[in-house]
């Protein structure tokens, strides 16, 4: 239950530092306060139900996207998280594309790195390796 609950913590600040690094990066696309907490939390839950449905749809009848569902996910979650979120906007093809190309490889560093910078002292305790 705990492990569920970090992966799920960690699933969403991943989203939190994509969303971040497009509204810094991307021209056309832009989070207030209140929308980039809405939007972090809802395209977590959007890309948390669409992932497996479109992993399926693709294995099933587009074989060839499956290296790519995850960029599909992200667009998706951007989509429904545009329309659905005041504080959140995207203007423009570049910008809907930077955006999910940003939003997704943030969201994969962070879930690598965020767990190596939060659980520092438990991987170290785990292996019997000093503390840094």
């Amino acid at each position: 239950m705990v492990r569920t609950l970090i992966s799920a913590l960690l699933y969403v600040l991943a989203n939190g530092v994509g969303l971040l690094i497009a509204a810094a990066l991307v021209e056309g696309f832009s989070l207030d306060f209140v929308g980039f907490v809405v939007a972090t939390l809802l395209l977590s839950v959007v890309e948390a139900v669409a992932g497996p449905l479109l992993t399926k749809m693709s294995t099933k009848n587009v074989p060839a996207m499956q290296g790519g569902v995850a960029l599909v996910t992200t667009f998706v979650g951007l989509g429904i998280t545009n329309v659905l979120v005041g504080g959140m906007t995207i203007s423009g093809i570049t910008a809907w594309l930077a955006a999910t190309l940003l939003v997704w490889l943030g969201a994969l560093i962070a879930n690598i790195v965020l767990p190596m910078v939060m659980f520092k002292k438990t991987m170290h305790a785990g292996t019997g390796s000093p503390k840094s």
